[in-house]
Parts: C-alpha cells; structure tokens; sequence
C-alpha cells in the first residue's frame, strides 16, 4: 500500500440514498472503511434497513503492510457496525486483534459475545496444506470447512470471499450454503489468479459462478 485516503462521509451518505432509492439492495458487503465518521454514516443506514444482510469483512492492515484502522474506527466497528452485520470475516491476525486474545475460539467468543451475529474466522494466512474455515455462532459447536491450500501469497482473497457470500446471500441462499458457495468460488479464482505488475498475484473475479 503506497497510500490510502477515506472518502468524504457526506458522499458516502448521498451514494447509499441514491442506490437505495433507485433499486433494491439484496445483501451489503463492508470492507476498508477509512475512518469512524465513515462508519457512522453506514450504521445510520443500516439501522434504517434492518432486513438487508450485511457481511463485513474488518479490513485492519494492507496486504502489503500498512495500517487501514486506527483506534477510534475499531472501537466504532465493533461497538456500533458488528452488532448490525449477518456476520463478520476477519482472518486470524484481524480475529486476534478484536477478539482481543490469540486463542481463535476465545477471540470469536468474545466478539459475539459483544453482540456479533456470527463470526467467520478465514484461515487463509495460517500454514499447512488445508485451509480452515470456522463458523462461530451461539450454536454449541462451531462448524468447519477445510479447502485445499494452493502455494503463494494472493492478494484480495479475504475481500473476495466476503463478497462472494454477500453475493450468495443476494441470491437468496442460507448463510450456510453462501459460505459455501463463495468458497468454492475464491478457490476456482486462486486456481487462475491473474499476475498483474511486480506484486502478488490477485484472484481472477471473472471466473464464472458454479452452483
């Protein structure tokens, strides 16, 4: 990340009028925010259209280093957006820093316990030759899904399978079989990642859908 800069949260509140005063919103994927009044101006919509599904992924850093969430946008994030969203999708480094413990199962507790719906805790950061997927809610037991871990650093995975599940929850499916869905769909775009200037490679978006 060479350099970042949070759109006006004026512009952002007019945008969501318009959109939604034009056509129907399905689903709403969140991703790097910018800044708290950014969030603020989100969560006022939302409150207002509580039926809509909203899969937040809690972009904290830049794939390539760089903070994208000060103090005042965490705490807004989970005091205020978390509450609001279906469910949340950190990876393992973002479960830790808001769940506040390095333990995954402490960490997801902790966050619903502070009012999120469900958390997807994302294992594509960890090592070994599966990545983990686990679903925590106020079932008794987590629910798990293991993919095949394809070799190298990708940029954009985590973004991509959020939006894949909002995708997903547009269509109509459960929470449940979007996860699903949207994970075999990131796993296709990695299989044809696009290698594009002198960085990591980024998923190929324009792998078309298997249902």
């Amino acid at each position: 990340m060479y350099g970042a800069e949070a759109v006006d949260p004026e512009l952002i509140r007019q945008q969501l009028q318009c959109i939604s005063n034009d056509a129907p919103i399905h689903a709403i994927k969140t991703g790097a925010l910018g800044n708290a009044a950014v969030v603020d101006v989100l969560v006022e919509f939302l409150e207002k259209h509580p039926e809509i599904p909203v899969i937040t992924d809690p972009v904290v850093k830049a794939a390539g280093g760089g903070d994208l969430a000060d103090e005042d946008i965490l705490a807004r994030m989970k005091g205020r957006l978390f509450p609001l969203a279906e469910m949340i999708t950190p990876n393992g480094e973002e479960l830790a820093l808001l769940g506040e413990s390095a333990n995954p199962d402490e960490a997801a507790r902790k966050l619903l316990d502070k009012g999120c719906v469900s958390v997807l805790a994302t294992g594509g950061h960890g090592t070994g030759i599966r990545i983990t997927n686990t679903l925590y809610n106020h079932s008794p037991t987590p629910m798990t899904w293991h993919i095949e871990r394809i070799g190298g650093e990708y940029h954009g995975t985590g973004c991509t399978l959020a939006a894949a599940i909002a995708a997903g929850r547009a269509q109509g499916l459960s929470p449940r079989a979007a996860i699903s869905q949207a994970q075999n769909y990131v796993h296709r775009t990695i299989l044809h990642a696009l290698e594009v200037g002198k960085g990591q490679p980024v998923p190929d978006r324009g792998i078309l859908w298997e249902r």
